[in-house]
């Protein structure tokens, strides 16, 4: 009850502290280079900067015109389901009359949609804040290891936490960039298909691609369902062939190659996670469930007396390390 009746201080902080660990790699890649920390960690923010600012205005224009429309393509969907409903009628197969179209209605998906985009972008304008709390905590991590030292002292805890650290960073790192293709893939794709608002799709697309599974399936209908009112059956069936080619090349084979299988996470967890997380901030506690998760598993897999959990949490439980890698 409090973190959701505090999800307008808690949410912005949440995605600070994501946008920073994203951007860690580039801040330790800087420091790599010899600039000073001062120098570095303003780099680093400014292109953080840049590129929300480049994303929220080139979806802004996006979003603002599909809630518009969104009206009539949940008028011109009905019609296409109960034409469908009819042809099905005619063909000899009787549907009840207990099934109405109140309990088969995927234009409300077009309407969540809308809603979700919105809510994370809200999150996301609140610059001040964000950015802000993502300056103090570059300047934070930019002394970490130090910190590390002085906290710990024996060099196997500092290595341990080290490791937590570089883990979490890779993690990120890798499904960042993963998303990001995956997001280009679907805007060129749809664009080049005919379909409304690509821009759109392939921003749900890059959020979408942080929840393994299920992630690739919420960004799909919304796509599948305007292809249909626009192009036709063909083209639907088309944009589920895109979705489903890019899932299985990057999805399946890609990232798990660079990530690695024991960064897994049981489908029952996620589908658990998303359901908790959404009841408790909405569409952007879903987005952040699953990251949050894997990253709490990469810190109990790196301690012995809670490894049992990072055990249960994953989905090959083989792919864990030991304890004694772990210790």
């Amino acid at each position: 009850a409090g973190l959701k009746a505090a999800s307008s201080l808690i949410l912005p902080l949440l995605f600070s502290l994501f946008l920073t660990l994203v951007s860690l790699p580039l801040l330790n890649w800087l420091r790599t280079l010899k600039i000073p920390k001062g120098l570095a960690v303003l780099l680093t923010l400014c292109i953080v900067i840049f590129l929300l600012v480049l994303m929220l205005s080139l979806v802004a224009g996006s979003i603002s015109g599909f809630t518009q429309s969104l009206p009539h393509y949940q008028e011109l969907l009905t019609g296409k389901i109960a034409g469908l409903l009819e042809r099905v009628e005619t063909m000899g197969i009787k549907v009840p009359d207990e099934i109405t179209y109140d309990w088969i209605n995927p234009s409300a998906a077009l309407d969540w949609v809308a809603v979700a985009l919105l809510t994370v972008t809200s999150v996301l304008s609140n610059l001040v804040m964000v950015l802000l709390t993502i300056a103090f905590l570059l300047l934070e991590a930019a002394g970490f290891p130090d910190k590390l030292q002085a906290a710990f002292g024996r060099p196997e805890n500092a290595a341990r936490v080290s490791r937590i650290r570089t883990e979490v960073g890779r993690y990120l790192a890798i499904k960042t960039s993963i998303s990001i293709v995956t997001g280009i893939l679907v805007t060129v794709a749809l664009w080049i298909l005919g379909v409304d608002f690509p821009l759109l799709w392939g921003l749900l697309a890059f959020l979408a691609n942080y929840i393994p599974t299920l992630g690739s399936i919420i960004a799909a209908i919304p796509p599948i369902l305007l292809a249909l009112i626009q192009l036709g059956w063909g083209h639907a069936l088309a944009v589920g062939v895109l979705f489903l080619l890019i899932n299985l090349v990057l999805g399946n084979m890609v990232e798990p190659h660079l990530l690695g299988r024991r960064l897994g996470i049981s489908t029952l967890v996620v589908f658990l996670s998303l359901v908790f997380w959404g009841w408790v901030w909405g569409p952007p506690g879903m987005f952040l469930s699953v990251p949050l998760t894997i990253i709490l598993k990469i810190m109990l897999e790196n301690t012995q007396d809670f490894r049992w959990i990072a055990v249960l949490l994953d989905s090959d439980p083989k792919t864990v390390p030991r304890p004694n890698s772990a210790s």
